[in-house]
């Protein structure tokens, strides 16, 4: 089902709904952004009624993210024998994409009996990047979870790391805390932090430290402790490395009646426990999104690996395909 979402600044928006079994989904042209996932009717997803609260109020949200998703040094990368230089938008380094990124954009939207299929065109030279990029991202419901997929290729040598960043809270969008809630994370390390927030290749093996979740403990337990790593993150805002290369197990998220299990066959995954959202927000129902109210669980590629030596770096080839698969299980405990 597609309904007019806004105007906004110029453009007509549109939201895409799809039903099956239990779930409902619905995604605008905006950004390819989830605005809403439904479990029996309980959206456990914030965001916003318009698109004006995904421009203006809290950047990113749910939304598709890239080129490059989390942050480049200093924005800038070599690629071949050339050297490219990003815009800056984050402290000294480029986040998510620059500053139009996939987020940003309007996409195409076909609609099928249970997936949506999200397209889009990254000219060459957009945001700084090499290539013109043909996107895919495809929404996908099956009778347990959701599927997010994306198919990339271009016409030149380029990076792909695309996340999506969904804001989960599994009380409901208007619930106001994630603390009490419990994660387990299939991690033994992660990478550390700068006081920028750039992802270094130094890697911290969670042994005693607040980020092991090896075991299901509560999400607020340790997360102001006076860790350094908390304390550059402004609490969990970390890259936990997936060992294993397929489709496997990354993490489940509960809240002691629903459970939230992700898969992907990506390298890692950006916890983000919502640190800066500050509440000014007036999100589905009016409600305000205070610190903390959700968590982000972004698989992707390690953060800057293209500027490291040890990581897998997201390059994709001239006229290769890319693609990537993660998967968002939901039921009842």
């Amino acid at each position: 089902m597609k309904r007019f979402l806004e105007r906004y600044d110029g453009l007509d928006y549109y939201l895409y709904t799809i039903v099956k079994g239990n779930l409902e989904i619905s995604v605008t042209d905006y950004g390819a952004t989830l605005c809403n996932f439904k479990y029996k009717g309980l959206d456990i997803v914030q965001g916003f009624e318009n698109v004006h609260g995904y421009v203006e109020d809290v950047k990113y949200m749910n939304a598709t993210i890239g080129r490059v998703c989390n942050r480049i040094a200093k924005g800038k990368f070599n690629l071949g024998d050339k050297e490219y230089f990003l815009a800056i938008n984050n402290g000294p380094n480029t986040l998510h994409g620059g500053k139009k990124g996939f987020d940003t954009k309007k996409w195409q939207v076909k609609e099928g009996a249970d997936q949506l299929v999200c397209t889009y065109l990254s000219q060459d030279m957009e945001e700084g990047f090499p290539g013109n990029l043909s996107i895919e991202v495809i929404y996908k419901l099956e009778e347990d979870g959701l599927i997010y997929q994306y198919r990339a290729k271009s016409d030149a040598d380029t990076l792909v790391n695309i996340c999506n960043h969904a804001f989960f809270n599994l009380n409901g969008a208007t619930s106001d805390s994630i603390l009490q809630d419990h994660l387990q994370i299939d991690a033994d390390f992660i990478g550390m932090v700068d006081s920028d927030g750039l992802t270094t290749e130094t890697l911290l093996d969670v042994t005693g430290t607040p980020f092991d979740f090896r075991k299901r403990k509560q999400i607020g337990a340790d997360i102001d402790a006076k860790h350094p790593q908390l304390i550059n993150g402004n609490g969990y805002d970390h890259h936990f490395v997936i060992v294993g290369e397929d489709m496997r197990h990354f993490c489940t998220y509960d809240n002691g009646k629903l459970q939230l299990e992700v898969f992907s066959d990506l390298p890692g995954m950006h916890f983000y426990s919502a640190n800066y959202l500050d509440g000014h927000a007036r999100g589905k129902q009016g409600n305000n999104y205070p610190r903390r109210s959700s968590i982000c669980f972004e698989t992707q590629y390690y953060p800057n690996a293209i500027n490291l030596q040890r990581q897998i770096k997201p390059i994709l080839k001239a006229n290769e395909l890319k693609e990537h698969t993660t998967k968002f299980k939901i039921k009842e405990i």
